[in-house]
């Protein structure tokens, strides 16, 4: 069968494309001729080919997500309930039980999602909450209308927490201001054992009967001046937020402070990084008669300093300022069959307070601890004898080495700030809350306002 030569047949050039129709064998005379093209043209086509679908496709935009920076905003480090045998009282009723209890938190820098952290540390049982939600505080119990959202776990808007542990909520869109306060509800159905608190909150807190968790506001049955369950408060913060803990005793905590006014010094050194501009998260591990090297009203800072410092998301630096209970407390009904704690153990609780953080690539700031001369004189005669001249022996010891160790990665000097001048074992009267211990809100702000920004970050 005689055998012709056809043209190659090729698909019209698309712009920046140029291709030569080159001849191509025909196999049988009455048959369809088919083209051959070479392998520089297949390839050429294969490109066409491509560009036409990719041309004419629909258009596709993807817009990439952000992932999640959630960072601390706001704690409350959880302590155990004492037992009958200890001067201090409660402020809880031993068991709740069918009831809603409101507490208020204001949180240091916002983010536009938030997420809560329940603890049942101390339990010895299980916690069921039966509900829980969480909105903007507007005044006294009441929340802001439309900002109620339900705390879920796990897709589930009801949690058991087992004894020892804590659980996270699912993330919540709720846009909170840097400094602005939640309202965080949980109704308690079952007979509750208060047995994970925080004693000394300096914020009120509200209790009524029945699921109220979404009411926006309602007539408390008692309020209370501590916290229960409620340890962590975390945002979905920008990239280069972090935070940073202050971990102490009492006056980390605020006692002597104005209750629900947020003039405890770790508040006000949020308002400023706030002030600054700078995403700063300030968190306040204190607890009030917290001890480094022993429990009582509270585990001691090195059974907690992990927990309430070291795993908290984003934290970049921790302050210390911690160990005047345990001078203080031995002697008396506080302590009554303790020895007086030496400044080399003292020392030890912080090198190890130190290798700790350190070992986690942690910043550690030692704050120097604040004249105590009189101590509860002529306020709490059972506790006045709080301060003997051996004891501020061992507080002028400590601080000589918190200054001059140069094993922390900085220290504040919250000792000279709060001195009387003519009295340096005293704390000066324009500071002292009335205790002579505790700063009130005055003494406060000057400790906060003391710090210099720049030694508590490494970003600038």
């Amino acid at each position: 069968m005689k055998k012709t030569v056809a043209p190659c047949i090729l698909p019209n050039a698309l712009p920046g494309f140029e291709l030569t129709p080159v001849p191509a064998e025909t196999l049988t005379v009455g048959r369809h001729a088919k083209c051959k093209p070479s392998l520089p043209q297949r390839v050429l086509l294969i490109v066409a080919a491509l560009t036409v679908g990719f041309l004419f496709a629909p258009l596709v935009v993807a817009e990439e997500v952000a992932a999640p920076h959630w960072v601390g905003t706001w704690s409350s480090s959880p302590q155990p309930i004492w037992g009958p045998d200890f001067i201090g009282g409660l402020k809880y009723p031993r068991n709740l039980w069918n009831q809603t209890v409101r507490q208020l938190s204001r949180v240091s820098i916002g983010g536009p999602r938030i997420r809560v952290v329940l603890s049942n540390e101390y339990g010895q049982t299980p916690v069921a909450i039966g509900a829980a939600r969480v909105a903007l505080s507007e005044k006294g119990s009441a929340i802001v209308a439309g900002s109620d959202r339900a705390l879920n776990f796990g897709g589930r808007e009801t949690v058991t927490i087992p004894p020892g542990a804590a659980v996270l909520s699912d993330p919540v869109d709720l846009t909170v201001a840097p400094l602005g306060s939640v309202a965080i509800s949980l109704y308690l159905p079952d007979v509750t054992p208060v047995t994970t608190w925080h004693n000394d909150a300096r914020q009120t807190a509200f209790l009524v009967a029945g699921n109220k968790v979404s009411e926006l506001d309602f007539k408390p049955d008692a309020s209370v001046t501590a916290r229960v369950f409620v340890s962590q408060i975390l945002v979905d913060a920008p990239p280069a937020a972090r935070a940073i803990v202050a971990f102490g005793d009492s006056i980390t905590d605020g006692d002597g402070s104005t209750v629900d006014a947020n003039h405890r010094w770790p508040d006000v050194l949020a308002a400023r990084f706030v002030e600054a501009g700078t995403p700063v998260g300030v968190l306040n591990a204190g607890i009030s008669g917290a001890k480094l090297l022993k429990d009582r009203m509270g585990v001691n800072a090195l059974a907690r300093f992990d927990r309430d410092a070291l795993s908290i998301p984003g934290v970049e630096t921790v302050v210390v300022m911690i160990g005047i209970n345990d001078i203080g407390w031995p002697g008396g009904v506080l302590s009554p069959t303790d020895p007086p704690v030496s400044v080399d153990d003292l020392i030890m609780g912080y090198r190890q307070l130190i290798a700790q953080a350190h070992a986690r690539n942690i910043r550690i700031i030692g704050a120097t601890l604040t004249p105590f001369e009189d101590t509860f004189k002529g306020v709490n005669p059972p506790l006045d004898y709080y301060y003997s001249p051996e004891k501020e022996k061992t507080r002028q010891a400590v601080n000589k080495w918190i200054r001059e160790g140069k094993e922390f990665d900085g220290v504040i000097d919250f000792d000279a700030l709060a001195r009387d001048p003519q009295r340096p074992s005293h704390i000066q009267a324009a500071f002292d809350s009335g205790d002579h211990l505790h700063p009130g809100d005055t003494g406060y702000k000057a400790m906060a306002d003391s710090i210099d920004l720049k030694m508590l970050t490494t970003q600038p």
